[in-house]
């Protein structure tokens, strides 16, 4: 059910509405709840809620309500719909007015306070464990894991005593905290070696993460293709199969996972098979271009929507871990081939992305020098 407060003379309309042309009302969405419910609901005409879809644009974002959110809405019974507004997140806000047969659709924007916040930790059982202690929020320590995603394999090279520091923003609006914003710089010690990454956008708009000599954070491919797992069993030519019991090679890795978990591409590229592939089980296998190719194996199940020729790209969930075909439990088995050769994906030499273009860099110099100084400074007082 749709619970829905008619405001009308009790609820203060917004600023300049004209309580004449209509009644208002406020939706707070339900789960299972849709937008032409509502507007069924309300007596909105059904042609009105596809024509208003079919602008396009920013009433786009009509289709992503979620449980929790309230539409505004006022209606009559010659019109149907008059005005619409929807508080997308703490900081937009959709409005739409309804006049003949067009619709003026605008969003405002709030602008808050970016404080600039730093914390470091130390590794001691998982960094999801160390990024709580350094009062990270999990959403944040998965955003500072992604950014040295490519360098860092999660499910395998993560140590006891392995350390971090990070310099991120907090935003308030009218001095609430409405959560935080984007890392500015961050450090990953894995193994006594040190990765750095800094925030930078160019003249042109573009954003990336860089290491500090420009070289994008960004590699064609990630290390792993299932987020904070365990390695089960590496690539070996001289393994002994565990259900064939006998002498194979092993020419992939194995994430040893529960069933469901999502499985991601590792790049952009196009699904060349999706089906059984005899021991594989349920295996999809992605080519990368002319040279390179990725083989995910014993799945549960595939994403839905996703076939042969499909294209896909980098960190897209393209299915879930199982155990099908000649599997003694769930895992994901991945191989990488470079033109049809496997290598091991944990040794290969990933090609990287494009760097920073030259004449940016002494603008990101300056700055990287400046954040980077911070990080210092944080880690060498907080980590001492």
């Amino acid at each position: 059910n749709i619970d829905i407060e008619e405001l009308n003379a009790l609820s203060a309309p917004a600023a300049g509405t004209d309580t004449t042309e209509g009644n208002w009302h406020e939706v707070t969405i339900k789960s299972g709840d849709s937008l032409a419910a509502i507007f069924s609901r309300l007596g909105i005409p059904p042609k009105q809620f596809h024509d208003l879809l079919e602008q396009g644009g920013a009433a786009n974002n009509l289709k992503k309500i979620y449980p929790g959110q309230t539409l505004r809405l006022m209606t009559n019974d010659s019109t149907g719909l008059v005005k619409l507004s929807y508080q997308i997140d703490k900081l937009s806000t959709l409005e739409i007015v309804h006049e003949g047969n067009d619709y003026i659709i605008s969003t405002t924007h709030l602008t808050p306070e970016r404080r600039q916040i730093s914390a470091s930790g130390i590794i001691d059982s998982s960094l999801f464990v160390a990024g709580q202690k350094a009062n990270l929020s999990d959403n944040l320590t998965m955003e500072l894991a992604s950014i040295f995603a490519w360098d860092v394999d999660f499910a395998l090279d993560i140590r006891k005593g392995d350390q971090f520091t990070v310099l991120y923003e907090e935003l308030f609006l009218d001095g609430e905290n409405i959560g935080h914003g984007e890392i500015l710089a961050a450090e990953f010690v894995n193994h006594g070696k040190r990765h750095q990454a800094v925030r930078y956008t160019d003249a042109s708009g573009k954003t990336d993460y860089y290491s500090l000599d420009g070289k994008s954070m960004r590699k064609t491919f990630l290390r792993s293709p299932v987020e904070f797992s365990r390695i089960s069993s590496r690539f070996s030519l001289g393994r002994k199969h565990p259900v064939l019991n006998r002498i194979r090679a092993h020419k992939g890795v194995d994430y040893a996972a529960s069933t469901g978990t999502p499985v991601k591409a590792t790049g952009n590229g196009k699904i060349v098979h999706r089906g059984k592939k005899g021991g594989y089980g349920n295996t999809i296998v992605i080519q990368h271009g002319s040279s390179y190719s990725t083989l995910y194996a014993h799945m549960s199940k595939y994403r839905g929507g996703l076939k042969t020729g499909s294209k896909v790209k980098q960190g897209q969930t393209i299915g879930y871990v199982g155990s099908s075909g000649l599997a003694t439990g769930p895992h994901l088995h991945y191989e990488f081939r470079i033109n049809g050769a496997h290598r091991d994906p944990l040794k290969v030499k990933l090609p990287g992305a494009d760097p920073l273009n030259k004449k940016y860099m002494d603008d990101f110099n300056a700055k990287a020098e400046s954040l980077m100084a911070q990080i210092d400074t944080v880690r060498d007082v907080q980590l001492a």
